[in-house]
């Protein structure tokens, strides 16, 4: 299988610090041997943290880091001295990247922006020293807590591509080289199913310095959401896409029925895909004339923008990017 430095899971297992354990202890001076309890409290066992980090755009970082282990908290000691608290380990990630637990598949952090810090798996609490347990009653307690144990569990994190717009669309469909001319991106084209197997990102310049930014995502087949192909490692990307432009090429036998198998595939991975803005763009269509396109035109969903493309031939690109922002800011609006 060919190399890649695109990585888009990681399995890690992950350990917070056990909390230091609470001292018993009692003070003995020149002048009173019994001058009390004088236990500190445990430190804090070492939390495991995801920050954002915009320049990230893969978990390659983590692929080699394959235990992570935060510090113990220290015990407390006399003189109410508590213990140090474990040294907290931070792990970067790109925006997008969602942890999970790999036994209940449970969701436990996301991070969607830049330098924004979640507590992932929390250390362990200290124990409390004798000299919390002090009363009227109870002047000179024998007991002192030990430090509670830190979460250890194997864990999965999983990046999910951040884009304004995602490609979708069999593979040659155009995708690649559609991306390649609008942005400045260069991914790798070629006359055989499944050159793009990573997502590749552009961003779009669009009029007065705003621009937009688009995903080429690797292409879809039937059976994609059960797996087939490269499916669930495709359609995790799309989930963050709030507009899809579904790319169909003009060569296309059935232009319905293919855009039909694209849509149920969406809709049996997840339902609430279909709930995302739809766009459709006919690809190659240089090859055709006002009647054929008249023709393809009927064929479409009439509720759903259209329009005709040609990468190649550089038609209909700046069309498509006014119509792109125009849905993009409907979108926002609607936020």
């Amino acid at each position: 299988m060919e190399k890649t430095n695109f990585v888009d899971q990681i399995r890690i297992f992950c350990r917070s610090g056990h909390g230091g354990a609470g001292s018993k202890h009692f003070m003995r001076t020149k002048f009173n041997a019994m001058a009390g309890p004088d236990g500190g409290n445990g430190g804090r066992g070492g939390h495991i943290i995801l920050r954002g980090n915009k320049n990230l755009w893969t978990l390659l970082h983590l692929r080699y880091y394959k235990n992570v282990l935060a510090e113990n908290g220290e015990s407390g000691s006399g003189n109410n001295c508590s213990g140090r608290s474990g040294k907290d380990v931070i792990i970067e990630v790109p925006l997008g990247t969602v942890a999970r637990d790999e036994e209940t598949g449970e969701t436990e952090a996301e991070i969607l922006e830049d330098g924004q810090e979640i507590v992932w798996i929390k250390g362990g609490r200290g124990g409390l020293g004798n000299a919390e347990f002090a009363t009227a009653t109870n002047q000179a307690p024998e007991h002192a807590q030990p430090g509670e144990p830190g979460e250890e569990a194997w864990k999965v994190v999983e990046l999910k591509v951040l884009a304004d717009v995602g490609l979708v669309g069999f593979p040659n469909a155009g995708k690649s080289t559609l991306l390649s001319v609008m942005t400045a991106a260069k991914p790798k084209i070629a006359d055989y199913a499944f050159t793009t197997i990573n997502p590749q990102l552009g961003m779009v310049e669009y009029r007065n310095d705003r621009s937009f930014c688009i995903a080429d995502l690797p292409g879809i087949i039937e059976g994609a959401a059960e797996g087939k192909g490269l499916g669930h490692r495709f359609l995790r990307h799309i989930e963050r896409n709030p507009v899809l432009l579904f790319l169909i090429p003009a060569d296309s036998s059935d232009h319905k029925k293919e855009f039909e198998i694209l849509v149920n595939e969406l809709e049996q991975y997840n339902p609430e895909l279909l709930h995302k803005q739809f766009i459709i763009a006919i690809s190659k269509s240089d090859m055709l004339d006002d009647e054929l396109k008249e023709a393809i035109r009927k064929e479409l969903p009439q509720t759903l923008p259209h329009i005709f493309i040609s990468s190649v031939a550089q038609k209909g690109i700046s069309e498509l990017k006014d119509l792109l922002w125009k849905v993009l800011n409907e979108e926002n609006n609607k936020i």
